[in-house]
Parts: C-alpha cells; structure tokens; sequence
C-alpha cells in the first residue's frame, strides 16, 4: 500500500546544475529515489512570477505525483523536500517569494489535512494558483484536494487566464 504526495516544483534561477529545466529534471531524479512506483510527472510550465519582488524572473514549473509507503511520516518527507532543495542550490534569505533555484512545495499528502508550525497540506492558496493547477489537471484532473468541494479541473476552470502559465518543452 501507498500514500500520494503530490509534490510542485518551481526555479527561476540558474544553479551550478544548470538551467532551470535541468534543476527541475534533477530534483525529479532525486524524488524518484523515494518513489515505489514511477512518478507520474506533468510537462514543464512556463509561468509568469506571483507575489515575486518586482524584476523577478519568470519561473518553469512541474508537478510530481510520489508514491510512498503508506506509513510514511509526513515531516519526514517535508524533511527530505528541504534537503533536496538545499543540495540543489536553495539558499533561504527572508525575502518572501524572491527567485529561487529550486522550490519543492508539497502541495497533497493522501487524503491528510495538516497543520502544524512547519507544515500546512494542502499547501496554502493551491486552489488560487494557475501554475499549479494546470500541471496538476494534466496528472489528476478529478482529484479532490483535501478540503475542497471541486476538482482540480473545476477549480481551474474557476481561474482567470492570467498569469500567463504556457506549457513548453521539456
């Protein structure tokens, strides 16, 4: 048996690893060594900044469904999100959404509703944010976040079209 966690990606910083595809498609690998079965992974999105300090960088984002065991600790894997960020170049300052090399957010674990100093699943804003629901429709279009009422397809039709949030190659 196998809890879900969907994990958002996002860089909008070159690293020493390189580009911001090529950190998405590192921090991809890295999940898939937790994974017990493939990922299941949407395309990559180019997105617009949200919140972002003005002159930010436009971002590349990707969703990523992990299967994990089932008794798999929660802040255990936030845990290794962090880690994961770090190895790839993430240096947290306080300046809140500035450009990033890599972002891991966990955006669902399961059917859990959590809330906790360190943690809140689903992520806060998830039903508000065009790039997340737009990789995440291409993966669970049906799912039902925790907490929510419509799908994330539903949701998404419920967005405005703007920020510009366009699929590209990747």
């Amino acid at each position: 048996l196998t809890v879900t966690a969907i994990v958002g990606l996002g860089s909008n910083l070159h690293s020493a690893y390189g580009d911001s595809g090529e950190v998405l498609r590192l921090a991809i690998k890295a999940l898939s060594t937790s994974s017990l079965k493939p990922l299941v992974k949407s395309s990559f999105y180019e997105t617009d900044p949200v919140d972002c300090p003005a002159g930010s960088p436009r971002f590349i984002n990707a969703v990523v469904a992990v299967f994990l065991p089932i008794d798999f600790d929660v802040e255990c894997f936030h845990s290794q999100l962090q880690r994961i960020e770090k190895k790839l170049g993430r240096r947290r300052t306080s300046v809140l959404n500035e450009p990033r090399t890599i972002d891991l957010d966990l955006l669902c674990f399961g059917h859990k509703k959590i809330s906790t100093s360190l943690l809140e699943v689903p992520h806060p804003r998830v039903e508000e944010r065009r790039f997340v629901l737009l990789p995440l429709a291409e993966i669970a279009p049906e799912m039902i976040l925790p907490g929510q009422d419509f799908s994330v397809i539903e949701l998404l039709i419920r967005l405005p079209q703007t920020p510009l949030v366009r699929r590209i190659p990747g």
